[in-house]
């Protein structure tokens, strides 16, 4: 029998937990007006959330939306800072027993699991799937054997059923006051107005819950590919996976079995149009990356987003100081592919602009 958990809540909304979370959910936010706010009397605040945790008459604020083109258009729904706080709370205690469970290719919103590691793994497998892959890399005699399903499921965030997921975390959690938080938090997407929410459905993006939740959700759908279909070389990152393997058949075989997994135990689907079986020669798309033949690129709508972020630098709209932090981040990401003239053209425009002003 799995070891289940119960007697949890005490240890969300302790101080010690609250003085932790408020930490986490101010990490690289300290200059925000609404940090600002929330800290001018920080003791007061943390010490109403204690008390509305322990008496369960905590009620999560409105969300915060806005609409993000990148180029897709997606919604972002952000919780007040408070409420990021008690989600903080809520996974520094939760977060260490689903853990456990999460299989090691399962990437992102994991502690060393980001692109670097989903990146890393991704060429190993290669490396491994390709009958002429030697040591040296994954192409040899200018070839590459094998096949990668790459997979994407539709609409994701919006169609995370509610009641699997509580029955999911149920079978671990046995705590229901515990219960009744998440619940709270599952059920904040349901105050938004345009458009109306489905009820019991989705979860809003932009919310370290909803992250961790994902992981949760889909942990079902790793071990239905790892332990019941047996595929050796599967690697997920969030809603997107690949699997590969050196016969296109077998993919196939794969591929129709996770969708009617998916449609039958998790109410979801593959896109359509985005889960395709594609050549390994042929270069995949994954976390940000076209990885091709010889070598890993940077994907053409990430270089379009910063050359907007210069464009705004250059027209005042981003300060000096934001322009640096900008490209420090998207400078430490882009290096993992071959971009190395990419980078010093875009640190050479910021440059240009900055001499301008």
């Amino acid at each position: 029998m799995p070891r289940t958990y119960n007697n949890l809540y005490p240890e969300i909304y302790s101080l010690k937990n609250l003085i932790l979370a408020w930490k986490k959910a101010r990490k690289g936010k300290t200059k925000k007006d609404y940090i600002i706010e929330f800290e001018d009397n920080i003791a007061f605040n943390l010490k109403i959330l204690y008390e509305e945790l322990k008496n369960k008459t905590y009620e999560p604020r409105p969300l915060k939306t806005f609409i993000l083109r990148d180029p897709k258009t997606r919604k972002i729904s952000k919780s007040d800072f408070r409420d990021r706080v008690v989600h903080h709370a809520l996974v520094n205690v939760i977060e260490p027993i689903f853990e456990k469970a999460f299989i090691y290719d399962s990437c992102a919103n994991r502690k060393g699991k980001g692109n670097l590691f989903a990146i890393r793994r991704f060429y190993e497998f290669v490396r491994k799937v390709s009958r002429n892959g030697k040591t040296k890399g994954w192409f040899t005699n200018n070839q590459i054997k094998g096949y990668c399903l790459k997979a994407d499921i539709k609409h994701y965030f919006q169609e995370v059923n509610h009641e699997i997921l509580l029955e999911v975390i149920r079978r671990k959690i046995k705590d229901e006051k515990v219960i009744w938080l998440i619940k709270l938090i599952l059920r904040e997407r349901e105050r938004e107005t345009d458009p109306p929410p489905i009820k019991n459905f989705g979860m809003p993006l932009g919310n370290l819950t909803s992250q961790f939740f994902a992981n949760i959700y889909l942990n079902e759908l790793d071990y239905f590919v790892k332990h019941i279909l047996k595929a050796k070389y599967y690697l997920r990152y969030v809603d997107d996976f690949v699997i590969l393997y050196s016969e296109k058949r077998q993919l196939k075989s794969w591929k129709e079995q996770i969708n009617e997994f998916l449609r039958s135990k998790l109410k979801l689907e593959l896109h359509k149009d985005k889960s395709r079986i594609i050549s390994l020669s042929k270069g995949i798309d994954f976390v940000g990356f076209r990885n091709t033949y010889y070598f890993r690129l940077l994907r053409k709508r990430n270089i379009r987003k910063m050359r907007t972020k210069i464009k705004k630098f250059s027209n005042s709209k981003i300060s000096s100081n934001k322009m640096a932090e900008i490209f420090q981040g998207w400078n430490a990401y882009a290096k993992w592919g071959n971009t190395l003239n990419l980078r010093l053209k875009i640190y050479s425009e910021i440059i240009n602009n900055l001499n301008k002003k």
